[in-house]
């Protein structure tokens, strides 16, 4: 929700920026408000747009990437627990017990595929922890079995891996000082609009729809920066046909 507050923030400076300008600068001293004034006011303002374009276009690269790159992690991730299910199958009754854990995991995998709430406990990766417990206790009987049980050991080893590494890019790339400067540079050129602008219903009402959209564009780029949260998210189809797979 942290992104919808931010979005909302964004919103009402802008608004109060050009609204309030609007307001003011009649009732500002002539000197105030004449054309050389008005023109420097809106070199400044341009300069702030080109910056504003540039790293407001930055930030969706940003989010973008990190959105394909778990993306790809999770597709990479769902293959990775077909094989190992695929692997215990080939063991046989021995590897039952791993099977069981694995099919586990991956339910609360597909429950919550990102550790968000750090304060609750960690079922997902208690389900994988006993996974490996499930591992160490396999004893093989022969050269197949063993080298088979290494394989399974190192294709463990890899999941875990894939699976921090998603829950540790899921909390987002965007630096939030970067998202404060923009919204400073924004709320500087709004405030360039509304001077000298006449008050009238058309100029006060684009600036509210101008400022609503600038706003929704922010959140749903501070959203798919968080690719497991808000109405912009990652599909679990991978993981759920990953389930179908080893309940079948």
């Amino acid at each position: 929700m942290n992104e919808f507050w931010i979005a909302a923030a964004i919103f009402a400076l802008l608004s109060l920026a050009s609204l309030g300008a609007m307001y003011v600068s009649p009732r500002m001293p002539a000197r105030h408000r004449d054309d050389d004034t008005n023109s420097i006011v809106r070199l400044v303002a341009n300069i702030f747009v080109v910056m504003s374009s540039l790293v407001f276009g930055l930030m969706i690269n940003s989010a973008k990437t990190t959105f394909e790159s778990i993306d790809a992690g999770v597709h990479a991730y769902a293959t990775n627990i077909i094989l190992i299910d695929r692997s215990l199958r080939s063991y046989g009754l021995a590897a039952k017990d791993a099977r069981d854990k694995l099919k586990v995991y991956l339910e609360h995998a597909v429950a919550n595929p990102a550790r968000a709430d750090t304060t609750k406990p960690d079922e997902a990766g208690q389900a994988l922890d006993a996974l490996g417990d499930a591992l160490l206790l396999i004893q093989p009987s022969g050269g197949f079995h063993q080298d088979l049980l290494t394989d399974i050991q190192q294709q463990y080893h890899r999941l875990v891996e894939q699976r921090w590494g998603i829950v540790g890019s899921a909390e987002g790339s965007i630096p939030m000082p970067i998202v404060a400067i923009l919204a400073a540079w924004l709320t500087l050129i709004f405030a360039s609009f509304g001077y000298r602008a006449p008050q009238n219903a058309v100029v006060t009402v684009s600036f509210l729809i101008a400022a609503g959209l600038i706003s929704t564009a922010f959140y749903l780029v501070l959203d798919m920066d968080l690719p497991f949260h808000g109405p912009i998210q990652i599909s679990d189809a991978p993981l759920r046909r990953a389930l179908m797979e080893l309940g079948s």
